[in-house]
Protein backbone atom coordinates (compact mmCIF):
# COMPACT_ATOMS: atom_id res chain seq x y z
CA UNK A 1 0.00 0.00 0.00
CA UNK A 2 1.04 3.62 -0.20
CA UNK A 3 4.12 4.54 2.37
CA UNK A 4 3.22 8.30 1.97
CA UNK A 5 0.70 9.26 4.11
CA UNK A 6 0.00 12.18 2.06
CA UNK A 7 -0.81 9.77 -0.93
CA UNK A 8 -3.01 7.18 1.19
CA UNK A 9 -5.32 10.24 2.67
CA UNK A 10 -5.19 11.95 -0.61
CA UNK A 11 -6.47 8.25 -1.84
CA UNK A 12 -9.11 7.38 0.95
CA UNK A 13 -10.30 11.35 0.66
CA UNK A 14 -10.74 10.97 -3.25
CA UNK A 15 -12.68 7.34 -3.29
CA UNK A 16 -14.82 8.45 -0.08
CA UNK A 17 -15.92 11.57 -2.36
CA UNK A 18 -16.66 9.56 -5.06
CA UNK A 19 -18.86 6.98 -3.77
CA UNK A 20 -20.64 9.59 -1.97
CA UNK A 21 -21.51 11.63 -5.13
CA UNK A 22 -21.99 8.19 -6.96
CA UNK A 23 -24.62 7.37 -4.56
CA UNK A 24 -26.11 10.98 -4.34
CA UNK A 25 -26.22 11.43 -8.16
CA UNK A 26 -27.68 7.57 -8.69
CA UNK A 27 -30.42 8.81 -6.00
CA UNK A 28 -30.64 12.53 -7.86
CA UNK A 29 -30.76 10.45 -11.20
CA UNK A 30 -33.61 8.31 -9.92
CA UNK A 31 -35.37 10.86 -8.51
CA UNK A 32 -35.61 12.95 -11.71
CA UNK A 33 -36.24 10.05 -13.84
CA UNK A 34 -39.01 9.07 -12.02
CA UNK A 35 -40.47 12.83 -11.83
CA UNK A 36 -40.17 13.21 -15.54
CA UNK A 37 -42.04 9.57 -16.46
CA UNK A 38 -44.60 10.72 -14.19
CA UNK A 39 -45.39 13.63 -15.91
CA UNK A 40 -45.52 11.34 -18.94
CA UNK A 41 -47.97 8.50 -17.63
CA UNK A 42 -50.17 11.62 -16.06
CA UNK A 43 -50.16 12.92 -20.26
CA UNK A 44 -51.40 9.66 -21.10
CA UNK A 45 -53.67 8.62 -18.20
CA UNK A 46 -55.21 12.48 -19.33
CA UNK A 47 -55.68 11.40 -22.63
CA UNK A 48 -57.42 7.96 -21.72
CA UNK A 49 -59.77 10.17 -18.77
CA UNK A 50 -60.56 12.38 -22.15
CA UNK A 51 -61.30 9.60 -24.60
CA UNK A 52 -63.10 7.59 -21.98
CA UNK A 53 -65.70 10.72 -21.09
CA UNK A 54 -66.55 11.33 -24.86
CA UNK A 55 -66.85 7.38 -25.43
CA UNK A 56 -70.39 5.75 -26.27
CA UNK A 57 -72.12 3.64 -28.20
CA UNK A 58 -73.67 4.08 -31.62
CA UNK A 59 -77.49 3.50 -32.59
CA UNK A 60 -75.46 0.55 -34.77
CA UNK A 61 -74.10 -0.72 -31.66
CA UNK A 62 -70.69 0.38 -32.53
CA UNK A 63 -68.61 2.37 -30.32
CA UNK A 64 -68.18 5.98 -31.22
CA UNK A 65 -67.09 9.41 -29.60
CA UNK A 66 -69.91 12.04 -28.33
CA UNK A 67 -67.66 14.85 -28.50
CA UNK A 68 -64.35 14.74 -30.30
CA UNK A 69 -61.01 15.14 -28.16
CA UNK A 70 -58.81 17.95 -29.36
CA UNK A 71 -55.29 16.10 -29.62
CA UNK A 72 -52.82 17.74 -32.67
CA UNK A 73 -51.24 14.13 -33.11
CA UNK A 74 -54.47 12.58 -33.07
CA UNK A 75 -55.01 13.96 -36.37
CA UNK A 76 -52.09 12.86 -38.43
CA UNK A 77 -50.94 9.60 -39.28
CA UNK A 78 -49.09 7.81 -36.98
CA UNK A 79 -48.29 11.09 -34.86
CA UNK A 80 -47.71 9.46 -32.30
CA UNK A 81 -50.64 9.54 -30.36
CA UNK A 82 -53.66 7.23 -30.23
CA UNK A 83 -56.59 6.10 -29.10
CA UNK A 84 -59.10 2.80 -30.01
CA UNK A 85 -62.46 2.16 -28.01
CA UNK A 86 -63.49 -1.79 -28.75
CA UNK A 87 -66.56 -2.75 -27.93
CA UNK A 88 -67.60 -6.17 -26.81
CA UNK A 89 -68.95 -7.69 -30.19
CA UNK A 90 -65.29 -6.55 -31.54
CA UNK A 91 -66.25 -3.42 -33.24
CA UNK A 92 -63.59 -0.47 -32.86
CA UNK A 93 -62.99 2.64 -33.24
CA UNK A 94 -59.76 4.59 -33.20
CA UNK A 95 -58.47 7.72 -33.81
CA UNK A 96 -56.85 8.95 -37.69
CA UNK A 97 -53.17 8.47 -36.22
CA UNK A 98 -53.56 4.93 -35.91
CA UNK A 99 -54.72 5.18 -39.94
CA UNK A 100 -55.43 1.30 -41.05
CA UNK A 101 -53.49 0.03 -37.61
CA UNK A 102 -55.04 -0.54 -34.13
CA UNK A 103 -53.49 -0.80 -30.71
CA UNK A 104 -52.74 -4.56 -29.05
CA UNK A 105 -55.36 -6.12 -27.19
CA UNK A 106 -56.36 -6.09 -24.16
CA UNK A 107 -54.42 -9.03 -21.88
CA UNK A 108 -56.98 -9.75 -19.55
CA UNK A 109 -60.17 -7.67 -18.99
CA UNK A 110 -60.09 -4.18 -17.08
CA UNK A 111 -61.90 -2.94 -14.12
CA UNK A 112 -62.81 0.48 -13.78
CA UNK A 113 -59.30 1.54 -12.68
CA UNK A 114 -56.55 2.57 -15.50
CA UNK A 115 -54.00 0.55 -16.39
CA UNK A 116 -50.32 1.44 -17.65
CA UNK A 117 -48.16 -0.45 -19.73
CA UNK A 118 -45.38 -0.70 -22.30
CA UNK A 119 -46.50 -1.86 -25.83
CA UNK A 120 -44.92 -1.58 -29.55
CA UNK A 121 -46.79 0.81 -31.53
CA UNK A 122 -47.70 0.36 -35.06
CA UNK A 123 -44.24 1.07 -36.77
CA UNK A 124 -42.84 -0.68 -33.52
CA UNK A 125 -41.85 2.56 -31.64
CA UNK A 126 -42.52 2.25 -28.07
CA UNK A 127 -45.39 3.68 -26.74
CA UNK A 128 -46.88 3.94 -23.67
CA UNK A 129 -50.28 2.35 -23.74
CA UNK A 130 -53.29 3.46 -20.82
CA UNK A 131 -56.39 1.28 -20.73
CA UNK A 132 -59.71 1.21 -19.18
CA UNK A 133 -63.01 -0.17 -19.24
CA UNK A 134 -65.88 2.52 -19.32
CA UNK A 135 -69.64 1.77 -19.07
CA UNK A 136 -71.84 3.96 -21.67
CA UNK A 137 -74.13 6.43 -20.50
CA UNK A 138 -77.03 4.26 -22.02
CA UNK A 139 -75.79 1.12 -20.08
CA UNK A 140 -75.26 -2.26 -21.24
CA UNK A 141 -71.82 -3.76 -21.44
CA UNK A 142 -68.50 -1.74 -21.08
CA UNK A 143 -66.32 -0.26 -23.85
CA UNK A 144 -62.93 -0.75 -23.61
CA UNK A 145 -60.93 2.10 -23.98
CA UNK A 146 -56.83 2.95 -25.06
CA UNK A 147 -54.58 5.92 -25.38
CA UNK A 148 -51.50 5.67 -26.28
CA UNK A 149 -48.23 8.08 -26.59
CA UNK A 150 -44.97 7.28 -28.16
CA UNK A 151 -42.15 7.32 -25.58
CA UNK A 152 -39.34 8.09 -27.62
CA UNK A 153 -39.46 11.91 -26.21
CA UNK A 154 -39.61 10.97 -23.10
CA UNK A 155 -36.79 8.53 -23.03
CA UNK A 156 -34.60 10.87 -25.17
CA UNK A 157 -35.84 13.32 -22.31
CA UNK A 158 -33.77 10.79 -19.46
CA UNK A 159 -31.15 10.29 -21.11
CA UNK A 160 -30.15 13.54 -21.45
CA UNK A 161 -31.24 13.74 -17.90
CA UNK A 162 -28.75 11.25 -17.33
CA UNK A 163 -26.10 12.65 -19.18
CA UNK A 164 -26.31 15.80 -17.97
CA UNK A 165 -26.43 14.72 -14.39
CA UNK A 166 -23.55 12.76 -15.15
CA UNK A 167 -21.36 15.62 -16.40
CA UNK A 168 -22.59 17.52 -13.50
CA UNK A 169 -21.63 15.00 -10.72
CA UNK A 170 -18.35 14.40 -12.45
CA UNK A 171 -17.56 18.03 -12.49
CA UNK A 172 -18.66 17.96 -9.41
CA UNK A 173 -16.51 15.03 -8.32
CA UNK A 174 -13.02 16.41 -10.18
CA UNK A 175 -13.37 19.43 -7.82
CA UNK A 176 -14.10 18.05 -4.74
CA UNK A 177 -11.29 15.47 -5.03
CA UNK A 178 -8.66 18.16 -5.93
CA UNK A 179 -9.96 20.30 -3.18
CA UNK A 180 -9.36 17.26 -0.65
CA UNK A 181 -5.98 16.65 -2.19
CA UNK A 182 -4.81 20.30 -1.79
CA UNK A 183 -6.23 20.20 1.69
CA UNK A 184 -4.26 17.38 2.62
CA UNK A 185 -1.24 18.30 0.85
CA UNK A 186 -1.80 22.04 2.44
CA UNK A 187 -2.67 20.03 6.30
CA UNK A 188 0.37 17.76 5.89
CA UNK A 189 3.36 20.57 5.00
CA UNK A 190 3.99 21.31 8.98
CA UNK A 191 4.84 17.68 8.67
CA UNK A 192 7.03 18.44 6.07
CA UNK A 193 8.26 21.84 7.71
CA UNK A 194 8.77 19.63 11.20
CA UNK A 195 11.59 17.14 8.89
CA UNK A 196 13.24 20.11 7.14
CA UNK A 197 13.71 21.22 10.91
CA UNK A 198 15.19 18.08 12.06
CA UNK A 199 17.30 17.64 9.26
CA UNK A 200 18.24 21.11 9.70
CA UNK A 201 19.03 20.47 13.71
CA UNK A 202 21.26 17.23 12.86
CA UNK A 203 23.17 19.44 10.59
CA UNK A 204 23.90 22.12 13.07
CA UNK A 205 22.40 24.63 11.77
CA UNK A 206 19.61 24.79 13.86
CA UNK A 207 19.95 24.68 17.85
CA UNK A 208 16.18 23.53 18.94
CA UNK A 209 12.69 23.14 17.62
CA UNK A 210 11.25 25.34 19.87
CA UNK A 211 11.21 28.43 17.24
CA UNK A 212 9.22 26.43 14.79
CA UNK A 213 5.91 27.33 13.99
CA UNK A 214 3.76 24.41 14.49
CA UNK A 215 0.45 23.53 14.56
CA UNK A 216 -1.05 22.55 18.22
CA UNK A 217 -1.24 19.32 16.48
CA UNK A 218 2.46 18.44 16.21
CA UNK A 219 3.54 21.10 18.62
CA UNK A 220 3.83 18.56 21.89
CA UNK A 221 6.27 16.25 19.54
CA UNK A 222 8.39 18.69 18.67
CA UNK A 223 9.02 19.82 22.56
CA UNK A 224 9.64 16.25 23.47
CA UNK A 225 12.08 16.12 21.13
CA UNK A 226 13.67 19.44 22.33
CA UNK A 227 13.51 17.65 25.70
CA UNK A 228 15.03 14.57 24.38
CA UNK A 229 17.93 16.72 22.83
CA UNK A 230 18.83 18.72 25.72
CA UNK A 231 18.56 15.04 28.04
CA UNK A 232 21.30 14.25 25.52
CA UNK A 233 23.16 17.21 25.62
CA UNK A 234 23.27 17.19 29.45
CA UNK A 235 24.45 13.62 29.60
CA UNK A 236 27.46 14.40 26.81
CA UNK A 237 28.41 17.51 29.21
CA UNK A 238 27.82 15.08 32.54
CA UNK A 239 30.07 12.44 31.30
CA UNK A 240 32.77 15.48 29.96
CA UNK A 241 32.53 16.43 33.59
CA UNK A 242 33.68 12.98 34.82
CA UNK A 243 36.25 12.69 32.60
CA UNK A 244 37.40 15.83 33.61
CA UNK A 245 37.28 15.33 37.07
CA UNK A 246 38.92 11.97 36.88
CA UNK A 247 41.61 13.17 35.29
CA UNK A 248 42.11 16.24 37.31
CA UNK A 249 41.84 13.57 41.10
CA UNK A 250 44.55 11.46 39.27
CA UNK A 251 47.45 13.94 38.42
CA UNK A 252 47.82 13.77 42.52
CA UNK A 253 48.55 9.96 42.71
CA UNK A 254 50.55 9.84 39.69
CA UNK A 255 52.81 13.05 40.33
CA UNK A 256 53.25 10.66 43.82
CA UNK A 257 53.76 7.36 42.14
CA UNK A 258 56.73 8.72 39.98
CA UNK A 259 58.65 10.47 43.37
CA UNK A 260 58.41 6.90 44.46
CA UNK A 261 59.42 5.34 41.85
CA UNK A 262 62.10 8.00 41.57
CA UNK A 263 63.22 7.57 45.24
CA UNK A 264 67.01 4.94 45.78
CA UNK A 265 64.87 2.33 46.34
CA UNK A 266 61.48 2.58 45.02
CA UNK A 267 58.89 3.43 48.14
CA UNK A 268 56.74 0.46 47.52
CA UNK A 269 54.27 1.16 50.24
CA UNK A 270 53.40 4.53 49.12
CA UNK A 271 53.00 2.85 45.49
CA UNK A 272 50.27 0.87 46.94
CA UNK A 273 48.87 3.22 48.85
CA UNK A 274 48.32 5.38 45.55
CA UNK A 275 47.51 2.48 43.30
CA UNK A 276 44.16 1.70 45.54
CA UNK A 277 43.73 5.46 46.07
CA UNK A 278 43.44 5.84 42.24
CA UNK A 279 41.44 2.35 41.92
CA UNK A 280 38.89 3.65 44.32
CA UNK A 281 38.69 7.39 42.35
CA UNK A 282 38.43 5.58 39.09
CA UNK A 283 35.50 3.53 40.60
CA UNK A 284 33.40 6.16 42.10
CA UNK A 285 33.89 8.18 39.04
CA UNK A 286 32.67 4.96 36.76
CA UNK A 287 29.84 4.70 38.50
CA UNK A 288 28.69 8.55 38.67
CA UNK A 289 29.66 8.75 35.24
CA UNK A 290 26.85 5.67 34.85
CA UNK A 291 24.50 7.42 36.69
CA UNK A 292 24.38 10.61 35.26
CA UNK A 293 23.88 8.58 32.27
CA UNK A 294 20.53 6.48 33.16
CA UNK A 295 19.86 9.70 34.89
CA UNK A 296 17.49 10.80 32.84
CA UNK A 297 16.54 7.78 30.38
CA UNK A 298 13.39 5.56 30.87
CA UNK A 299 13.57 2.37 32.16
CA UNK A 300 11.68 -0.17 33.78
CA UNK A 301 12.74 0.96 37.21
CA UNK A 302 13.31 -1.02 40.28
CA UNK A 303 11.70 -2.54 43.38
CA UNK A 304 13.98 -1.82 46.26
CA UNK A 305 12.36 -4.26 49.02
CA UNK A 306 13.12 -7.24 46.60
CA UNK A 307 16.63 -5.73 45.69
CA UNK A 308 16.90 -4.77 49.66
CA UNK A 309 15.85 -8.65 50.55
CA UNK A 310 18.68 -9.61 48.20
CA UNK A 311 21.47 -7.73 49.79
CA UNK A 312 20.22 -8.42 53.31
CA UNK A 313 20.25 -12.71 51.96
CA UNK A 314 24.00 -11.93 50.79
CA UNK A 315 25.41 -9.32 54.19
CA UNK A 316 23.65 -12.49 56.52
CA UNK A 317 26.19 -14.59 55.21
CA UNK A 318 29.33 -12.26 55.44
CA UNK A 319 31.44 -13.40 58.47
CA UNK A 320 30.87 -11.16 61.42
CA UNK A 321 27.64 -10.45 61.14
CA UNK A 322 26.11 -14.27 62.24
CA UNK A 323 24.71 -11.99 65.28
CA UNK A 324 22.65 -9.83 63.77
CA UNK A 325 19.11 -9.68 62.66
CA UNK A 326 19.08 -7.72 59.44
CA UNK A 327 15.25 -7.12 58.63
CA UNK A 328 13.88 -6.28 55.17
CA UNK A 329 9.66 -5.01 55.70
CA UNK A 330 7.55 -2.59 53.58
CA UNK A 331 5.59 -2.18 50.14
CA UNK A 332 6.05 -5.01 47.90
CA UNK A 333 4.81 -3.19 45.13
CA UNK A 334 6.82 0.78 45.42
CA UNK A 335 8.74 1.17 42.42
CA UNK A 336 11.10 3.77 41.57
CA UNK A 337 12.43 5.24 38.65
CA UNK A 338 16.35 4.47 39.25
CA UNK A 339 17.81 1.59 37.53
CA UNK A 340 18.52 -1.59 39.45
CA UNK A 341 22.07 -1.35 39.69
CA UNK A 342 22.14 2.01 40.89
CA UNK A 343 19.19 1.01 43.45
CA UNK A 344 21.65 -1.84 44.76
CA UNK A 345 24.75 0.10 44.78
CA UNK A 346 23.11 2.87 47.00
CA UNK A 347 20.97 0.16 49.45
CA UNK A 348 24.07 -1.60 50.07
CA UNK A 349 26.28 0.77 51.02
CA UNK A 350 23.94 1.78 53.68
CA UNK A 351 23.11 -1.91 54.49
CA UNK A 352 26.49 -2.15 55.05
CA UNK A 353 27.44 0.81 56.51
CA UNK A 354 24.33 0.06 58.90
CA UNK A 355 25.94 -3.34 59.27
CA UNK A 356 29.58 -2.08 60.54
CA UNK A 357 28.08 -0.38 63.03
CA UNK A 358 25.18 -2.29 64.74
CA UNK A 359 25.12 -4.08 67.83
CA UNK A 360 22.21 -6.53 67.06
CA UNK A 361 19.66 -5.08 64.73
CA UNK A 362 20.00 -3.74 61.05
CA UNK A 363 16.75 -2.98 59.38
CA UNK A 364 15.36 -2.03 56.05
CA UNK A 365 11.68 -0.19 55.88
CA UNK A 366 10.27 0.49 52.25
CA UNK A 367 7.38 3.00 52.23
CA UNK A 368 5.85 6.05 50.09
CA UNK A 369 4.87 9.16 50.28
CA UNK A 370 4.18 12.36 48.33
CA UNK A 371 5.12 10.91 44.62
CA UNK A 372 8.25 9.39 46.40
CA UNK A 373 9.73 6.03 47.52
CA UNK A 374 11.33 5.92 50.93
CA UNK A 375 13.78 3.65 51.97
CA UNK A 376 15.17 3.60 55.76
CA UNK A 377 17.75 2.38 56.92
CA UNK A 378 18.24 1.92 60.53
CA UNK A 379 21.02 0.36 63.11
CA UNK A 380 20.87 0.36 66.70
CA UNK A 381 24.93 1.16 66.75
CA UNK A 382 25.96 4.38 68.97
CA UNK A 383 24.62 6.61 65.96
CA UNK A 384 25.78 10.36 65.25
CA UNK A 385 25.13 14.02 66.42
CA UNK A 386 24.02 16.38 63.94
CA UNK A 387 27.27 18.07 63.10
CA UNK A 388 28.67 14.91 62.45
CA UNK A 389 25.92 13.64 60.39
CA UNK A 390 26.76 16.38 57.68
CA UNK A 391 30.61 15.87 58.10
CA UNK A 392 30.00 12.08 57.25
CA UNK A 393 28.47 13.02 53.60
CA UNK A 394 31.32 14.50 52.87
CA UNK A 395 33.55 12.74 50.77
CA UNK A 396 36.27 10.98 51.54
CA UNK A 397 35.15 11.52 55.52
CA UNK A 398 35.60 8.94 58.24
CA UNK A 399 34.67 9.55 61.57
CA UNK A 400 36.55 6.18 62.80
CA UNK A 401 39.91 6.40 61.19
CA UNK A 402 40.57 2.43 62.60
CA UNK A 403 37.69 1.09 60.40
CA UNK A 404 38.02 -0.45 56.95
CA UNK A 405 36.67 2.05 53.96
CA UNK A 406 37.53 4.69 51.85
CA UNK A 407 34.73 7.36 53.71
CA UNK A 408 33.23 7.17 49.82
CA UNK A 409 30.19 4.82 50.56
CA UNK A 410 27.74 7.96 51.84
CA UNK A 411 29.44 10.41 49.39
CA UNK A 412 29.04 7.48 46.56
CA UNK A 413 24.80 7.15 47.77
CA UNK A 414 24.29 10.61 48.08
CA UNK A 415 25.53 11.63 44.79
CA UNK A 416 23.55 8.98 42.96
CA UNK A 417 20.83 10.12 44.78
CA UNK A 418 20.71 13.61 43.95
CA UNK A 419 21.23 12.56 40.19
CA UNK A 420 18.28 10.44 40.42
CA UNK A 421 16.30 13.89 41.61
CA UNK A 422 16.27 12.10 45.01
CA UNK A 423 17.39 13.22 48.36
CA UNK A 424 19.69 11.19 51.54
CA UNK A 425 19.03 12.37 55.22
CA UNK A 426 20.68 11.33 58.41
CA UNK A 427 18.44 11.12 61.43
CA UNK A 428 18.77 9.40 64.95
CA UNK A 429 16.76 5.79 64.74
CA UNK A 430 14.26 5.21 67.42
CA UNK A 431 16.41 2.49 68.35
CA UNK A 432 19.05 4.92 69.65
CA UNK A 433 21.36 4.36 66.58
CA UNK A 434 21.88 6.22 62.95
CA UNK A 435 18.73 5.78 60.19
CA UNK A 436 19.62 6.91 56.59
CA UNK A 437 16.30 7.89 54.62
CA UNK A 438 16.43 7.71 50.87
CA UNK A 439 13.65 9.71 48.97
CA UNK A 440 13.63 8.14 45.00
CA UNK A 441 10.97 9.24 42.75
CA UNK A 442 8.42 6.46 42.37
CA UNK A 443 7.77 4.67 38.98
Amino acid sequence: MFRSLTLRLAALSALWVALGLLVAGWLLLGIASDQVLRGFDARVLGLLDRVAGAAARGPDGRPRLERPVTEPDLEQPFAGAYWQITGPTGGRAASRSLWDAHLPDFEEASGPSPRLRNVAGPRDEPLRLGERAVVPPDGGPPLLVQAAMARGGVDGEVRRLRWLIGLGFGLLGLGLVAGTVLQVVLGLRPLRQAQQAVAELRAGEREDLASLAAPSEIAPLLEEIDALLRQNRATVERARAHLGNLAHALKTPLAVQRAALDAAPPDLAALRGEAQAMERLVQHHLRRARAAALSGAPGPGALPLAIGEDIARALRRLPGNEALAIEVEGDARARVSVDPQDLAEMLGNLMENACQWARRRVTLRIGREAGMVTAAVGDDGPGLHGDEREQVLARGIRLDEAAPGSGLGLAIVRDLVELHGGGLALEAAPSGGLRARLRLPAR
